[in-house]
Parts: structure tokens; sequence; C-alpha cells
């Protein structure tokens, strides 16, 4: 069964992300659901009964927040829907049900003080690199080079590592990168500011000619011919936050970084949305939405009277 609903969301473009997330969505009820009732899961044996108490499970027994409830019970309507369709059910049994009110969440981005410190940090390294390990120096350039056009762009991680040579246009003055499969299969072309036009010229002049890999960040320690791995990206940017004294750092936050910056200066939402290649102007509000650090900086300026 959840064979065919994998096959059925691969079919739909959605993301591996997405389609994971549903996935374990999915398991994670039916292993409820068979807890609850010793019954084995199956579509048409789960009622509103059932969806009923599995939300007061996550939020009483799992302590889960609204919008990871929300999301939840998101996927199991994608999922029951499905069944519908597929004639395996009459009726989706999550129709109805309430969702638990959610909080407005904004996500982590980095402040000007983080950002001076993560740039420095990189800078050092690239420095340090140069100076003591020559037959190092290459990688570090590539991974200076690309968490800067990962600052400067707000590309995704599956866009970064999918970039291809072909896909950048650069000049003295001017440059961009084209996203040829962005997220729900969308093209965008994203210009670039000269700090990462730099960063891309000084990689592309060292990066190594490898016959049939037309990837811009490739690997260069192993004999991988492809384009880094994910978990290879995620890698280099967190050993760039553990030197900047930013354990958490991720893509996505630089992602949201530069979105934030981009609000910050003016630039309107429409701009912002298209830069990021969202499809709604509501998923890109989160970016003048206060975040915790904004409302924690707000009341840090008050001053107690005596």
């Amino acid at each position: 069964m959840f064979t065919k609903f994998k096959k059925f969301l691969t079919e739909k473009d959605r993301s591996d992300l997405t389609l994971k997330g549903y996935l374990s969505d999915l398991r994670s009820f039916a292993d409820w659901f068979e807890w609850k009732n010793d019954e084995k899961f199956s579509p048409e044996s789960v009622t509103p009964t059932d969806l009923r108490e599995y939300k007061q499970y996550q939020s009483k027994e799992k302590k889960y927040l609204a919008n990871t409830i929300g999301r939840h019970f998101s996927s199991l309507n994608v999922y029951f829907n499905w069944a519908v369709s597929e004639k395996l059910i009459e009726t989706n049994p999550a129709k109805g049900i309430k969702s638990i009110k959610q909080t407005t969440t904004t996500p982590r981005w980095l402040d000007k003080k983080e950002q001076f410190a993560l740039r420095r940090a990189m800078e050092k390294d690239l420095q340090i690199a140069r100076l003591r390990y020559p037959k190092r120096w290459a990688g570090r350039q590539r991974d200076f080079s690309m968490v800067t056009i990962l600052l400067n762009t707000g590309l995704r991680l599956a866009e970064t590592v999918n970039l291809e040579l072909g896909d950048i246009q650069l000049s003295e003055r001017k440059g961009s990168v084209l996203v040829r499969h962005g997220k729900g299969d969308k093209q965008r072309r994203i210009p670039l500011n000269a700090d990462a036009r730099k960063a891309l010229q000084d990689w592309l002049e060292i990066r190594p000619k490898i016959s049939g890999n037309d990837f811009v960040f490739v690997a260069l320690e192993s004999e991988a011919n492809g384009s880094l791995s994910h978990r290879t990206v995620q890698r280099i940017v967190r050993r760039y936050g553990q030197d900047a004294g930013l354990p958490d750092l991720s893509p996505h936050i630089l992602r949201h970084t530069f979105a934030k910056n981009l609000v910050n200066n003016g630039v309107s939402l429409e701009k912002v949305a298209a830069l990021l290649g969202h499809s709604s102007l509501e998923t890109t509000r989160i970016y003048i939405t206060p975040s915790a650090q904004d409302l924690a900086q707000a009341v840090s300026k008050l001053e107690i009277q005596s």
C-alpha cells in the first residue's frame, strides 16, 4: 500500500524531502494505529475517531507542537485523499478533523553579527589553507565559494549541488545562475552580486576539468564522478558554523539569511519570492514576521525604572 502511494507522490513530482516526510508521517500513524487497536493497518479500517484520538495522543502524550501535528495531518490528508481516488475507501476520515491552532513561527536566520563571524571564519580558513596546506587549498576554495554562493543567492541545497557550468553567466560587472529544476520543476534565474561573482570566478579558475562532469562543485578527494552529495555540503557548512560559533548552521539557514537580508534592505516580497522560487507570497511573508531573536532583542532594550 505504501509503495503505491510512494509511486503516486513520485509521479506528482514531489521533492525527495517532501516524499520522505509524507511516508514517515504515514508510518508513524500506522504504527500507532496497530498499537492502539491491536489491528493491522489498512485505510478502510481507519475511522474519524481514530484520527481524533491520534491528534490527542500527539498533543498530550508526545507533546508535539501545533505546527508538527498540523504537518502530520496534512500528510494523512494527502494519503486518504489518494485512497479515495484509488477507490480503496469512500470518504476521507481525516476530513473535518479540526486542527490545533498553530502559532506563527519564523525560520532561523543569521543576524549581522553572526554573518560577520561566519565570513571571518571562512576567510581565515582559506588563508590558513593557502599558507600551510597547498594540497588542500583547492578544496577549501571550493568550500568557500560554494557557501558564499549559498549566502548570496538563497539557492536550496539540491539546487546548489545540481548547478552545472552551463547554468552560469559571468562577466566583470554582472552575472547570474540559472536554476533549471527548482522545487515544483520551476526554472528561475538569480542575479549574482559582486561577492558571488568573485567567489565563483576564483573557484572556476582552479576547478579541475573532469570528463563528463559539468557540475560546478565537484568532489576533489575521491574518484566520484558527479556532484557533491547533500551530506558533504551539510558537513562543509557545519564545519564553518562551528568555526564561527554557530553550531546549528545549515544550508537552509543560509537561504533564510539571504531572504531576510533582502527584506531588511527594502526589497519587495514579490521580488524576494521570485528570487527564492516561492509559488505563493504567503510562504515569503515569514520574513516580515518577527523572529524569536527579534523579540528577544526588543525585550532586552527595556530598562527597569527604579
